[in-house]
């Protein structure tokens, strides 16, 4: 498991009030059509905080899945991309001991306080890295939001390794300084 998964688990109870397995139990007395409707409930009826409620839903739904797995799953047949997703994470866990990393099915949430940028293998060639920047412009790089819609911002087509570069790593170090 995730180094940051598992701190983000282990200080569940003394955030929360509640362990992940007290958390699981509760959402298992309910029956949620969606991922946000799970998360709503317990931001509204429990005052958990957005990461943390993420977190909860994400680990209730798919306890026969481990963190790896949703991840191995993302790239089964996009092998090629993996090493993109990689250097994205070390990124981002180089930004501080606050970043969380949450693997869902078809994509991977990088939380702070609330999410600040969304990693999803979009295609076998391309990652579409979602970032969180309030009122910052687009541009021909930086694009609207697209298929992410209000979870994101801006969006940023990822086809190598190189797309990394220093002005992509400021963008996400942008939005992980908004996300505090």
């Amino acid at each position: 498991m995730d180094k940051a998964l598992q701190t983000m688990i282990n200080n569940m109870p003394e955030k929360t009030g509640k362990s992940l397995d007290q958390w699981k139990s509760i959402l298992k007395t309910k029956a949620f059509v969606k991922h946000s409707d799970g998360v709503n409930f317990l931001k509204k009826e429990h005052g958990v905080t957005h990461g943390f409620a993420n977190t909860i839903v994400t680990l209730s739904k798919d306890e026969q899945y481990t963190s790896d797995d949703l991840v191995s799953n993302q790239y089964k047949g996009k092998e090629a991309l993996f090493p993109i997703y990689e250097k994205l994470l070390s990124v981002v866990k180089n930004f501080g001991d606050d970043v969380t990393i949450t693997p869902k099915k078809t994509s991977v949430s990088v939380i702070r306080n609330r999410q600040f940028v969304l990693i999803k293998p979009a295609t076998k060639t391309r990652i579409d890295l979602g970032l969180k920047l309030p009122e910052k412009p687009t541009t021909d790089r930086l694009g609207n939001s697209g298929p992410f819609g209000t979870m994101c911002t801006h969006r940023v087509q990822i086809t190598s390794e190189n797309d990394i570069d220093q002005e992509l790593i400021g963008w996400m170090k942008e939005a992980y300084v908004k996300a505090e």
